[in-house]
């Protein structure tokens, strides 16, 4: 059903998956039911990218944490702290497992953000007296890209590699940047804002063979897509629990025992991991069923905008990619202005960090998108959630308002009208 939110899609996952005792499962369907009775419906939500609903199970495994199991989990000499300690550790175990990393490996922090941070800035920092360099990319989310400036502005070198016009970077313009000096490539698994995949283990292997340390920025793909950090030869992961189901507020940092990064010990808010552990294991349970049914959803999605609007571009490799995570450019549309008359879907521009900008995404123009379509592009992200009826209610939408706003543009009126805008003199010779 459409107008009710993403609260009911939740509840009946939840159902159909089997976990329907606990408050979380009671709790969202009372909200699902306020919603349904709400005079204004709610958007269709699928911007899964910037963030997601809690699934009721992880709910279910934090409440207890909340109320009765509140004890400190670095506190040993009480069962209070013994029982949080144990819940921290049980968190711990099951986000190494998804990523085939031993638990000791795994570091509790804020989120992603502060993953990569301590990450980008920690190992070039440690081992500063004998190299200088780092390796990323044009493309990288923002926090690590400012993380990269501020390490330019301690001394160090950074190269920041361009990628090709589908999104990918080129191998060998990676191996041909390494120097003896450099300390650490860092390098985003699945682009938060075009769902490119980079060729992740290659890379890995290629940052072994050179000996220096690799970092990804999972935060996309955890959850969501295979990872192994041994067979991909990642050194450091960062990831986010907010972007598989689980709360805000918590991530982790993957860091394998050789790389020599400092990172702050704090007080573990212990209902927080457990969300986060709680998410990671119904992700590794339901992968196979989230990868099918999103990887359906996104075939139809595309499939329908293509074949009701004309003039629309697929921003990024349309092989090497996330498919719940999708950029579409809509040309002679602007797009802040589409956004505007799509008010019953809840979809982005670009990336939830740079989403208060009105520059065109920094992504896109390294693909070498003219400013254009990159002005009119829209990011399009669902989920184990999204359903058959929000993806066809958005087709028809999109159809709608794009026909409305191309109505209005002098420049589809000359299109239509067979003229090459390219061949066209806009200014008057003076």
């Amino acid at each position: 059903m459409l107008g009710l939110g993403v609260t009911r899609n939740v509840v009946q996952h939840a159902v159909r998956a089997g976990a329907v005792a606990g408050g979380a499962v009671r709790w969202a369907t009372a909200t699902a039911a306020r919603e349904g009775t709400a005079t204004e419906p709610k958007p269709v939500y699928l911007d899964y990218a910037a963030t997601t609903p809690m699934d009721p199970r992880v709910l279910d495994a934090m409440l207890p944490h909340m109320v009765e199991n509140f004890g400190n989990s670095g506190s040993r000499t009480h069962a209070y702290g013994w029982e949080s300690e144990d819940a921290v550790e049980e968190a711990r175990a099951s986000v190494a497992e998804l990523i085939g990393a031993s638990p000791k490996d795994i570091v509790f922090t804020s989120g992603a953000t502060e993953s990569n941070n301590i990450a980008v800035k920690g190992v070039p920092r440690f081992y500063s007296r004998s190299k200088k360099h780092v390796i990323t990319t044009q493309i990288e989310h923002k926090c690590v890209l400012d993380s990269c400036r501020a390490l330019e502005r301690e001394g160090f070198d950074v190269t920041y590699l361009p990628v090709q016009t589908n999104g990918l970077i080129d191998m060998a313009e990676l191996e041909a940047s390494i120097r003896d000096d450099t300390a650490l490539i860092s390098i985003m698994a699945v682009n938060n804002e075009i769902g490119v995949t980079q060729p992740i283990a290659d890379i890995g292997a290629l940052a072994k063979s050179r000996k220096v340390f690799f970092h990804t920025d999972a935060a996309q793909m955890f959850g969501k897509m295979p990872i192994n950090v041994d067979d991909m030869n990642i050194d450091l992961l960062s990831i986010s629990s907010h972007k598989i189901y689980g709360p805000k507020g918590v991530g982790a940092l993957y860091v394998r025992r050789r790389p020599r990064a400092r990172h702050p010990l704090w007080h573990l808010p212990t209902d927080l991991v457990v969300g986060l552990g709680a998410a990671a294991k119904v992700a590794s349970e339901e992968m196979a069923y989230d990868s099918a049914h999103v990887a359906a959803l996104s075939e139809r999605l595309t499939r329908g905008i293509l074949d009701a609007i004309p003039e629309v571009e697929i921003n990024g490799d349309p092989v090497a990619r996330y498919p719940g995570l999708m950029n579409y450019s809509f040309a002679y549309v602007e797009g802040e202005s589409l956004l505007m008359a799509l008010k019953d879907i809840a979809i982005s521009s670009g990336s939830a960090c740079t989403s208060a900008s009105l520059e065109p995404s920094y992504v896109l123009r390294s693909l070498q998108v003219s400013e254009d379509l990159a002005h009119s592009s829209l990011r399009v992200s669902l989920s184990r959630f999204s359903t058959v009826e929000e993806v066809d209610h958005t087709i028809a939408l999109l159809k709608g308002a794009v026909e409305r706003l191309r109505d209005m543009s002098p420049l589809w009126e000359l299109v239509q009208e067979g003229v090459d805008l390219s061949t066209i003199k806009w200014t008057a010779d003076h």
